[in-house]
């Protein structure tokens, strides 16, 4: 199996916008398969993500950070998805059984369209014991 595929559908056109960036991680931090444009990010970073599904309201007061960005926790979903804003674009989380999936937008993008994508993906991500 390649990640690359999963990276694929999450980078597909939506609405005439794409995500900027994607990646798809392992629950320690490895990189599974990632846009040439992710920024560069660091392990622990990833890390605290994993974690904070263990306790996500925590992360409302803490902010998300990826790449040394922060954004702003705007909501987090019982279907393990966390929504995250930054002036015109955001970042959308979604932990499946394996893996991390990392969605950034900007405008014209929305966050609604993003989180969509992210959680279609870990749907099928999931649906394969991923």
């Amino acid at each position: 199996m390649t990640w690359q595929i999963y990276l694929g559908d999450l980078m597909i056109e939506s609405g005439g916008s794409k995500m900027t960036s994607a990646a798809i991680f392992n629950h320690e931090g490895v990189i599974r398969a990632k846009s040439a444009n992710f920024p560069k990010f660091k392990v622990k970073e990833i890390v605290e993500i994993v974690e904070a599904f263990e306790s996500p309201r925590k992360l409302v007061r803490k902010d998300l950070r990826i790449g040394g960005t922060r954004y702003e926790v705007t909501q987090v979903e019982e279907e393990h998805v966390i929504n995250g804003k930054k002036g015109t674009g955001g970042i959308v989380v979604k932990k499946t059984i394996t893996a991390l999936l990392v969605g950034i937008y900007n405008e014209p993008m929305t966050g609604t369209a993003c989180n969509g994508i992210v959680k279609t993906v870990g749907a099928c991500l999931i649906a394969q014991d991923l």
